[in-house]
Formats: structure tokens, C-alpha cells, sequence
């Protein structure tokens, strides 16, 4: 697995970027590499986020079309709400996600497609009609969905939820204290995460995932208090030096809200602070509902490392 490129001094190393399908995501027609926005397009009628709820085809559609134009190069698709909600089967699953992904698969082609499920057998039908990448936010719950990923040789996403089911929200969740010599005490949530997902992108590896179409995500929020989804934030570099592609699902999530006392639709200051830090310390893809704010973001942090130059620098110089 190729490594990062150096960094200049005083700047963090720069993570591990994606490939999809033999297609190196992010990196322009310039040859810069840039960090990758992955657009949330959700099926549903109940998602935490309210203007994220995409249940009617034309308006998801349009969503997509909206984020290739914006930016995104990735768009993830959801046909369940992570959160407690009225349930959804398999097959209702399949057919709010399946006849959309071959729409975008048809229409924008350049577009790579992410599907957000935990079930494998949701995950067989979106890969037949296209997606490129399965994001299991649910931690390998069911064990055969990267079996699947890895016969297609399409991406996965390899998550955290500290032993969390689908669709529970944490309660009194605590981890194993650190481990003897760790850089802060309060590390004990970082160990775990990073034995959970160093394991998982293995076994992923093993199954035929490509080492570079493995993401890694921590995963904010799932099966964590807003005191441990900081502390892993605060960590991103550590995470990024797992050597996978770094996935961060930030956006308006309630660690977010909790640190600020704000609703969801006023997170947005917060979730790009936090997108900036997650950016400077390796970072490589953000899950985002704000394409267009994301990616003036991390384009800033990219000129601030000096992987991207400034659109102009004529100040001073005319």
C-alpha cells in the first residue's frame, strides 16, 4: 500500500487516499490531490436532518445532480435512518436505494455512488446496479456485507460503534482505560476504536477489498458520548495513520450540537471547524449534507499544507 506523500515541516502527514474501481478519487486534472467530499442523499421521510430527506425520486435526483455540480465526487445514499425510527425491511430498503443508484449510475456517470446499509443483502443488490462503495456504519453487524464488497471488488467502509446494533443510540458508554504509555489518558476510546477498525480493514483486505478501497471511519456518535466522539476528533492523526483512506462523518452530528447547545440546523459553523481540523491532521474523505461550504474547506486546508496552491496570489505582487 503506497504511503502518504511527505509533508512540509510543521505540518501533519497526509493521509492515504481512496480508490474506487481503479479510479484514484480527488485527484484533478492539475494532478493535485484534494480531499474528497462524499454528499448525503437520503431516502427517507425521517432523517435527523430534516433537508437531507430525499424520499421522492425527482428531488434525490436532482440532489445528485446538484452535489456532482457543487463538488462532491462521492454521493452516499441512505435508505435508513441510523437512529431509533419505524422500521424498515430489507426489501423496502432495496427499493428506495436499488432503482436510484442505477438512475445516478445512468445519468452521472462520473459520479461514484456509496450506499449506506448494514444488511449484505441490500448491499449485493447495489453493487449489481453500480455502487462503488458499501458504507456498513453498523461495524460488520451483518458479517457477510464485506464478503460482498470484497467479491465485487468494490470499496467498503470499516466502522466503530463500540459493540452498538443498528439503529440504538448509546447509552452510559464507557471503554477499557488507555493503555500503559499513551500520549493522553483519556485515550482508552481511541485504543478501541483503532484495534476495532484495524481488525475490520483486514478481514476486509482478506475478503478482496483492494487495501485503498477500504475506508476507515470512527464513527461520531455511534456508540459514543460527545466527550469521546472530541477526544477522537482531537486524534484524527492517529486514526490517519492507520494507513486506510480516513472517512469523517461530521456533518451537524450531535457532538456537534452538544458542544455548541445548537439544533441540527444550525451546526453548520460547528461541523466545518471540525471538518478543518479532521482535514489538517490526514483526513482524506468527509461525509457532508453542505457540499459547497465543505469544499471551500478543505480546499482551504489543502493551500494551508501546501498540497494545493492559492487560485491567485497577486497581492503584493502587482
Amino acid at each position: 500500500m503506497t504511503g502518504p506523500d511527505p509533508a512540509p515541516p510543521g505540518v501533519p502527514p497526509a493521509g492515504t487516499s481512496l480508490v474506487l474501481r481503479g479510479r484514484e478519487v480527488g485527484r484533478g486534472p492539475d494532478g493535485v490531490l484534494r480531499p474528497v467530499v462524499m454528499a448525503i442523499v437520503n431516502r427517507t421521510t425521517d432523517s435527523f436532518y430534516a433537508p437531507a430527506r430525499r424520499p421522492d425520486d425527482g428531488a434525490a435526483l436532482d440532489a445528485a445532480h446538484r452535489a456532482w455540480a457543487d463538488g462532491a465526487q462521492i454521493v452516499d445514499v441512505g435508505g435508513v435512518r441510523a437512529g431509533v425510527g419505524p422500521e424498515v425491511d430489507e426489501a423496502e430498503e432495496i427499493g428506495r436505494v436499488v432503482p436510484f443508484v442505477a438512475r445516478v449510475r445512468e445519468e452521472l456517470p462520473d459520479l461514484l455512488v456509496s450506499v449506506d446499509t448494514w444488511r449484505s443483502g441490500v448491499a449485493r443488490e447495489v453493487v449489481a446496479a453500480g455502487a462503488d462503495l458499501v458504507n456498513d456504519t453498523w461495524a460488520g453487524h451483518d458479517p457477510a456485507l464485506v464478503e460482498v464488497a470484497g467479491a465485487a471488488g468494490v470499496g467498503v467502509v470499516c466502522s466503530h460503534t463500540g459493540g452498538a446494533v443498528p439503529r440504538t443510540d448509546p447509552y452510559r458508554v464507557e471503554y477499557p482505560p488507555a493503555s500503559d504509555g499513551a500520549a493522553d489518558p483519556r485515550d482508552g476510546v481511541l485504543d478501541d476504536v483503532v484495534a476495532t477498525l484495524r481488525a475490520a480493514a483486514a478481514r476486509a483486505v482478506a475478503c478482496g477489498v483492494p487495501p485503498r478501497s477500504v475506508l476507515v471511519d470512527p464513527t461520531h456518535d455511534f456508540g459514543k458520548n460527545t466527550w469521546q466522539s472530541l477526544h477522537l476528533l482531537r486524534r484524527t492523526a492517529a486514526l490517519a495513520g492507520l494507513g486506510y483512506p480516513l472517512l469523517m462523518a461530521l456533518s451537524r452530528k450531535d457532538f456537534v450540537g452538544e458542544s455548541l447547545g445548537l439544533a441540527p440546523d444550525d451546526r453548520l459553523e460547528g461541523t466545518l471547524a471540525a471538518t478543518a481540523l479532521a482535514a489538517w491532521q490526514g483526513a482524506t474523505v468527509f461525509r457532508a449534507h453542505d457540499v459547497v461550504a465543505t469544499r471551500r474547506v478543505l480546499d482551504m486546508v489543502a493551500v494551508v499544507r501546501d498540497e494545493a496552491p492559492p487560485h491567485a496570489a497577486l497581492r503584493g505582487l502587482a
